[in-house]
């Protein structure tokens, strides 16, 4: 079954979740160093918490959940990195940023973010399809959000 997501406003929703991401909240800003701190702190179960962890977020924070940084390394030879930004538009990545380094003995590091929120895929899948594109000798994701 294909998972659905909605945007409810706040006041409609269970205590338990509101509850849930406010002891997320306090485990982001670093206000408790546990979960078993952040649920006593908001008056929730920790098994509350681990229920609901997984399926609530603001809707802010889920736009910065699909930000992804790659780095790959690319022979330096005409096409090849166009060749990757093809892949990634086809997946539907939107690029963000792209840093190159200058080439070293034939070969370049690339570092780009892109959005995934739109993709099609996964980004396991999206790494396979980098990796196997002629001139790709790495690619790696080094951070996400």
């Amino acid at each position: 079954m294909t998972e659905r997501y909605f945007v409810v406003r706040e006041d409609l929703l269970p205590e338990g979740i509101l509850k849930t991401e406010q002891a997320k909240e306090l485990l982001r800003r670093g206000d408790a160093a546990t979960v078993h701190e952040a649920a006593e702190r908001v008056g929730l179960s920790r098994s509350a918490y681990y229920k609901y962890k997984d399926g609530v977020y603001l809707l802010e924070q889920a736009s910065r959940e699909s930000l992804a940084t790659l780095s790959m390394d690319l022979e330096h030879r005409s096409g090849v990195l166009s060749k990757v930004l093809g892949i990634l538009a086809s997946s539907e990545g939107n690029v963000l940023t792209i840093s190159q380094s200058i080439p070293l003995q034939g070969m370049a590091n690339v570092v780009i973010s892109i959005d995934t929120g739109g993709m099609g895929g996964t980004l396991p899948e999206l790494l396979e399809r980098l990796r196997s594109q002629d001139g790709v000798k790495r690619a790696s994701v080094i951070g996400r959000g």
